[in-house]
């Protein structure tokens, strides 16, 4: 059963992409809300667990420390990636999440470019890029989905 993992950093698009594919008639589930995400910011293991013990084709989204235990769980881990200027420039003018208006929100985000995106990096499958209009971003993800071997 295709099970498609989009991460990335904060900005890249990630809730963007989601609306869409759900949009488009897609399971979808965003981890930044809905308490997927504990406290000290990794997933609810036993509620992912459950949730990727489903039947149906499923996309989620998120990018929490403890992601790389599922990976296996997924038919393709996809990171949506862009330039630090695009991320900060989204995030301070995004209206549905407060995250990344902040000076110290900022500083992290450079941060975790540094830190954490090279990990997103190397246990993806597939890089995309997030600058291109959500409706290819969806389509490639929609591609992913068909692929044999993802359905």
């Amino acid at each position: 059963m295709s099970r498609i993992l989009i991460t990335g950093m904060s900005g890249a698009g990630k809730t963007t992409l989601l609306h869409e594919l759900s949009r488009r008639g897609h399971r979808t589930v965003d981890t930044d809300y809905d308490g997927w995400v504990l406290p000290d910011g990794t997933w609810d293991e036993p509620r992912i667990s459950a949730l990727l013990a489903s039947s149906s084709p499923l996309v989620v989204s998120g990018t929490v420390e403890n992601q790389g235990r599922f990976y296996d769980c997924f038919s393709a881990v996809i990171l949506l990636s862009a330039p630090l200027e695009v991320l900060l420039q989204r995030v301070s003018g995004r209206t549905n999440n407060t995250y990344g208006r902040s000076e110290a929100d900022q500083s992290a985000i450079r941060q975790y470019v540094l830190d954490v995106e090279p990990l997103l990096r190397s246990g993806a499958t597939l890089e995309l890029d997030a600058r291109r209009p959500v409706a290819d971003l969806a389509d490639d993800v929609e591609r992913i989905m068909a692929a044999p071997g993802h359905a």
